[in-house]
């Protein structure tokens, strides 16, 4: 008896440090990863263009019957093409309209300040904002900000060549995370990574079907109206969709605001057209959408971007919101239905994780 309190004790001792260890190394790998937070961010992109390249490539294996590699190697060079000709096509144009951009915004500004100063409330806004003297510099800001995916040219060719080697041989990758796992824990492992990989391809072609619409619907809406630079900043409103409600927000107040040089009648069409083209895009085509991509609450979404900007700065602004898609199903997956309701996983996904 007293042998065994003995040993009772002692193993005590044991879990009680063993939970200790795993505490300290939880918070050291927390550390960690805060440290090398900007990488993860770059992995991130990296697998969106995977994702991209991926589907192209199994379009060209269904269109060919080639194997997948000679496969991959021509849509990577198709897609270079493309966007080589689109750059020939209106990359000029568009250069020369974004100059113009930034040099008519302090023009608008003083149209914007002069329609405000014939309003009573209007004056009084000025008046406030006067003695902080901020009239310029958050709008060019906010102008830097609509332009920003034009620059930052180094991270994005580092994510575009992740893309291309992760696309290239996808479940090497996988494989490799999924052995970093215990035996018995692999094949719940490779069934969330299969399962964020599919929601994160779903919410992408919604994504992209979504700022395709409004960078086009904004264009043929501002080109209309004769707005000046209608492309750019069609092209702007279609970027700028990538982040939810926040680039919604930037790319109409960047046309509203440039419209003011025309006067305010037509800022206030330009108005009523990026509101009508967001509530056609929100109630007409994103549910349509969503039946192959993720679901994301409008709140999570929004708390996302201001959490994920406040943590990481503009990449995690532009990055939150597959993060957060990633990050829910990953946690369904793992926790609650393996931690929490028990589910086993797939039986095809263990003999895959063994290997």
């Amino acid at each position: 008896g007293v042998a065994a309190r003995r040993a009772g004790r002692a193993g005590a001792r044991v879990s009680s440090g063993g939970r200790v260890v795993a505490a300290v190394a939880s918070v050291a790998g927390a550390l960690a990863l805060w440290q090398i937070r900007s990488v993860l961010l770059l992995v991130l992109g990296g697998l969106l263009f995977a994702i991209v390249f991926s589907a192209a490539t199994r379009g060209v294996q269904r269109l060919t019957r080639w194997p997948r590699r000679v496969s991959f190697v021509l849509t990577v060079l198709a897609l270079a093409a493309a966007s080589v000709a689109v750059l020939w096509w209106v990359g000029g144009e568009l250069a020369a309209q974004l100059r113009d951009l930034r040099q008519q915004l302090p023009g608008a500004l003083d149209s914007l300040r002069q329609w405000l100063a014939g309003t009573a409330l209007g004056s009084q806004a000025i008046e406030a904002i006067d003695g902080l003297q901020q009239w310029e510099v958050p709008w060019m800001r906010l102008a830097g900000a609509a332009t920003l995916t034009l620059g930052a040219l180094g991270n994005f060719i580092l994510m575009l060549l992740l893309g291309v080697f992760i696309a290239l041989e996808p479940s090497v990758y996988q494989r490799g995370i999924v052995r970093l796992v215990p035996v018995v824990h692999r094949p719940r492992l490779s069934a969330a990574l299969e399962a964020a990989a599919a929601a994160l391809a779903g919410w992408l072609r919604g994504q992209a079907l979504s700022m395709l619409f409004v960078g086009v619907a904004t264009w043929v809406g501002l080109a209309l109206l004769d707005v000046p630079l209608a492309l750019i900043l069609g092209v702007l409103a279609g970027i700028l969709g990538f982040i939810p409600f926040f680039g919604a927000i930037v790319s109409g107040a960047l046309a509203v605001l440039l419209a003011f040089t025309q006067g305010p009648q037509t800022a206030l069409y330009v108005a009523l057209i990026a509101l009508a083209i967001q509530q056609v895009e929100g109630n007409l085509l994103m549910p349509l959408v969503q039946r192959w991509a993720v679901q994301l609450p409008p709140a999570v979404g929004v708390v996302s971007v201001v959490v994920a900007g406040g943590l990481f700065g503009i990449g995690g602004v532009l990055l939150a919101t597959p993060l957060v898609v990633v990050l829910m199903v990953l946690v369904r997956k793992l926790y609650v239905e393996g931690l929490l309701e028990g589910e086993t996983a797939p039986p095809e996904d263990a003999e895959a994780a063994r290997t």
